[in-house]
């Protein structure tokens, strides 16, 4: 009997993937973050994460409902959407502000577009920008809450971040600026957002997305990567400088939990690169010259909005196709 061929339309690659197992994993590759942020920071930091993440995932039912769309809250996006929120937050920030930016996330920049898989931004990205221009003090945008202080209190002692002193570094001069020990920058022990502070905790967590195949290694390597070059040039060759620019601020959080986004990032492996160098670009640039001591966030929000075209540039050219040139001259 002769074999039938079952033609059937695309995709035709089969996975046993799902969105709820890959957001799980997401969730857990932020746990040390998490649980690093409340040792530093104390219950508040567990708090506010808390609030972030109820908030998000009672404004995604919400919406949905109000909207008439299937209610997609188990698939756990709105909840890794809030813990990433809270994680780009400083301990200290009031609870309020931080349930805003959790509804902002959620409504105005996943579910008005469309729901997961339709935005073109990044939602916590574009949250944390929105309420940095809203509520700069709040967001604690010159001085950070030290580690180990009452994070209840109003009175809990502040200091500049690495970033802010990095900017008083001009050309690499380490002298002028008060940091931390490089140790200290690993572990977390300096100001900074509760997700940022702690770059072991960031790495673990990024290798074990890497491990699980969750991410692919391209966009945090060639983003860190880029900044690393460029800091080193700009830094006239000190290898220190270089250190700190990518151990400080939220490059790590940003090149591993964010910049990563299936929605927002490009597909194939060419428009990957471009995208991580982009970012990298955009973020030393802002360091360097910019007027901000940070610039992970724009650089990752501006690199969102130019993904269709860089995925219109790198698309891989099918097997056995002729560029539209070569058919018009062979017609010719």
């Amino acid at each position: 009997m002769a074999k039938k061929l079952t033609v059937s339309a695309s995709p035709h690659a089969r996975s046993n993937e799902t969105t709820t197992g890959i957001m799980l994993d997401v969730l857990i590759a932020l746990l040390p973050a998490v649980v690093m942020s409340v040792v530093y920071f104390g219950t508040r930091a567990l708090v506010l994460t808390v609030v972030t993440t109820a908030t998000a995932v009672l404004a995604e039912f919400i919406s949905r409902k109000v909207m008439k769309r299937d209610n997609t809250i188990g698939d756990l996006s709105a909840a890794v959407t809030g813990v990433i929120l809270a994680m780009n937050f400083p301990a200290d920030l009031p609870l309020w502000i931080a349930a805003i930016g959790s509804i902002v996330a959620i409504v105005v920049v996943k579910q008005m577009f469309g729901g997961i898989g339709q935005n073109f931004v990044n939602p916590a990205i574009t949250a944390r920008i929105i309420l940095m221009v809203s509520f700069p003090t709040a967001m604690a945008l010159s001085e950070w809450v030290l580690p180990f202080e009452n994070t209840w209190s109003a009175d809990a002692l502040t200091s500049a971040t690495p970033m802010a002193e990095l900017a008083k570094a001009a050309g690499g001069d380490l002298s002028a600026a008060n940091l931390p020990s490089m140790m200290d920058m690993l572990l977390g022990k300096h100001g900074g957002s509760m997700g940022e502070v702690c770059s072991l905790a960031l790495i673990i967590g990024g290798l074990y997305l890497i491990i699980r195949k969750v991410i692919s290694p391209v966009i945090p390597l060639t983003f860190i990567g880029t900044v690393a070059v460029f800091t080193l040039i700009a830094g006239g060759g000190n290898v220190e400088y270089m250190v700190y620019q990518l151990l400080g601020g939220g490059l790590m959080l940003g090149a591993i939990f964010m910049a990563t986004d299936y929605t927002t990032s490009p597909i194939n492996f060419k428009g990957k690169i471009i995208f991580g160098i982009g970012c990298g670009l955009i973020t030393s640039v802002i360091r360097i010259f910019g007027s901000l001591p940070e610039g992970v966030s724009f650089s990752i929000i501006l690199m969102n909005i130019l993904v269709p075209q860089i995925e219109k540039f790198t698309v891989a050219k099918p097997f056995g196709s002729v560029k539209e040139k070569k058919e018009k001259e062979a017609k010719a």
